[in-house]
């Protein structure tokens, strides 16, 4: 019989993935592969490097007690090719295999990759996710915009989430407009639940300290879960004390509370220890238990069957190219005190400084702190999200790129958003405790110590003006710009672009 390498990436440790369906565990040969190609392409958050590396050998374990040959290759084994093309040729040679399976990467680069291996390739579809890509492309055929809420509608029908026959559960789709609300006092919840390092997650630890210990952010100390059980430990924690309060606080930000109701599953669910519709049944359970209320659950919902869904399609569908992709011709590098945190203002400080030692921050620190500067900015969105890509643990390219090049910055000319996400400091204010403390005053409009969101705001709106202006979600906006006082406007426009000038 004629054995086949089938390949499991850092990313897809799960059992039912369709490579290992397509596999015959009494020929097959399951390859894995710690590699430096991997591990280095960006200089990823040692944090990161770790919770990869360990959940893949804990995942290897698990497929050996079931019957599988695993051959698995650890960073620092000496024979290690350094690429996962490399390993699967090393390991053909080493078994006289021929082909390989492979469920899709969620990486053009690495699909490439594979591509120009010499070996036979069979690419399985990812079927980890609700919508296959020719879903969301038929889909996404003839539509002038390509809005989420109306994929995401689709995707409960698909589903039966939240569903009363054909109808919406509670009448309504989106609840949104409850899940604004600004930081509470104090939060009820301890936070995600955290894990002791076990022997196999303390030798990966020691293993990246030595290998990546100079890269951005901390990598001790380290509490992620790194197999399968763990994880469904840490959703139930999440799904019992955070969901009946997380629709309402999602979007705010405090000082001195890293986590407020948020579950901190993403990683799990990226790499394959989740199932989202696992994850979007628990959910829903607890709303028809009356644990949870209707708002909390369908936000939480939405960001999985929906916009986790939606970005996934749009990443594949705009091909290799979508990363690198800059419609407002930002040119400016990304500020040094993206990798200190070191400035002034106390919203990007603690988003940064958090972002360094827990490699997290949640979705409204990512898109209207750090992502709402680098627009209002100017920076390259390249450096944004490559800065992205390397800071956070969930952030795989797939995933990663939509949020940025398109959600955030806008780079993707209006794809994913009807119109740019920027703001003042007045909405930092309004969604945190931050700006009580910060060093700038975010009620000073111009002056040395104004906001410079204040300033910055309407230095972006002034130089696209000819791009935004006739944007009808924008007009209201561009009104007040053209009543102000000129003299104003010019003081505005002059502080703004000495602060730009600042930037280092």
């Amino acid at each position: 019989m004629v054995s086949k390498l089938i390949l499991v990436l850092g990313d897809q440790l799960t059992e039912t993935l369709s490579a290992l369906k397509a596999a015959d565990k009494a020929s097959d040969h399951v390859v894995m592969a710690e590699v430096a190609e991997e591990a280095t392409y960006v200089q990823h958050h040692p944090k990161k490097i770790a919770f990869i590396f360990a959940a893949m050998r804990k995942f290897a374990k698990r497929l050996r007690d079931a019957g599988w040959d695993v051959r698995y290759t650890q960073l620092d084994d000496t024979e290690n090719a350094g690429s996962i093309p490399g390993e699967l040729l090393r390991r053909a040679e080493e078994t006289g295999a021929s082909e390989v399976i492979a469920t899709q990467p969620g990486e053009w680069r690495l699909i490439r990759a594979l591509e120009d291996m010499p070996l036979k390739l069979t690419m399985k579809t990812d079927t980890r996710f609700v919508s296959t890509q020719e879903e969301f492309d038929a889909w996404a055929e003839g539509r002038k915009a390509l809005r989420m809420e109306y994929f995401y509608r689709d995707m409960r029908r698909k589903t039966g989430l939240l569903m009363d026959g054909d109808q919406p559960e509670g009448g309504k789709w989106n609840y949104d407009a409850e899940n604004r609300k600004p930081a509470p006092d104090d939060i009820a919840f301890s936070g995600p639940m955290q894990f002791t390092p076990d022997d196999i997650v303390g030798d990966v630890l020691d293993l990246v300290e030595a290998r990546f210990g100079n890269s951005f952010g901390q990598l001790r100390p380290f509490w992620f879960a790194t197999d399968q059980e763990q994880a469904r430990r840490a959703l139930t924690h999440f799904i019992t004390y955070a969901l009946p309060r997380f629709g309402d606080f999602q979007d705010a930000m405090m000082n001195d509370n890293r986590f407020l109701y948020h579950a901190l599953i993403s990683p799990y669910l990226n790499v394959g220890l989740l199932d989202p519709i696992e994850v979007c049944k628990a959910a829903e359970e607890a709303y028809k238990d009356g644990h949870a209320p209707l708002n909390a659950v369908e936000g939480f919902i939405r960001q999985i069957i929906g916009w986790r869904e939606y970005v996934r399609g749009i990443y594949f569908r705009e091909g290799p190219d979508y990363p690198r992709r800059n419609a407002l011709n930002h040119q400016r590098k990304l500020p040094d005190f993206y990798w200190t945190g070191d400035t002034d203002m106390n919203c990007l400080s603690k988003s940064i400084t958090q972002t360094a030692e827990e490699a997290y921050a949640h979705h409204i620190q990512r898109l209207m702190v750090t992502g709402n500067f680098a627009l209002l900015a100017g920076i390259n969105p390249h450096e944004v999200h490559d800065w992205y890509l390397r800071v956070y643990i969930d952030a795989f390219e797939w995933v990663e790129a939509p949020n940025v090049v398109g959600m955030s910055q806008f780079a993707d000319n209006g794809i994913i958003a009807s119109k740019p996400y920027v703001s003042s400091g007045a909405y930092i204010n309004r969604m945190s405790d931050y700006c009580k403390s910060c060093r700038y005053k975010v009620t000073a409009k111009t002056g040395p110590n104004a906001c410079p969101f204040n300033t910055l705001y309407w230095h972006f709106l002034d130089r696209h003006s000819d791009k935004f202006a006739k944007n009808q979600r924008m007009n209201q906006i561009y009104a007040n710009w053209r009543r102000m006082d000129e003299d104003r406007k010019t003081t505005i426009l002059s502080e703004a672009q000495t602060f730009l000038d600042s930037l280092t």
